[in-house]
Formats: C-alpha cells, structure tokens, sequence
C-alpha cells in the first residue's frame, strides 16, 4: 500500500462566489483510482484522470452537476 496526501475540492455553482470547499486529509490505498471510484458512485458520475509531471494523480469529477476535483500525491 502507497500513502497519499488527498486534496478534495468542491466547486461553488454560485457566479458571484468563487470560494469553494477545500478538504485534506491522508490515506493508505493502493489504487487512487479505486479509492475514486468507490467514493463517488452512481449513474450521473464521471470522471477524468490526469497525472502530472510531479507524479500527482488529479482526478476532474462532475457528480450530479457539481464539479470537484480530488488530487493524490504520494508521502
């Protein structure tokens, strides 16, 4: 198992308020993907994975109409 720093963002709806929710928090898994996956289930869920130069996995989700973005970076 990989121990990763997980940065989840909520995107405000709101065009006046650009402020959005900022969650932290670390976890030992072994597939961000799966973790992905497994967090964020249903019909009306997609997702788009991008890995960055760094080795950050970015995941881009869209869940009932509500963007968030959940980013792993390995400890």
């Amino acid at each position: 198992m990989k121990e990763y720093e997980v940065i989840w963002e909520i995107f405000n709806k709101c065009p006046r308020n650009q402020m959005r929710d900022v969650f932290v928090e670390e976890v030992e898994i072994e597939d961000p993907e799966a973790y992905i996956r497994s967090k964020f289930q249903g019909d009306d869920v997609s997702f788009e994975k991008t890995v960055l130069a760094d080795g950050t996995v970015v995941f881009d989700i869209q869940t009932s109409q509500i963007k968030q973005r959940c980013s792993f970076t390995e400890i």
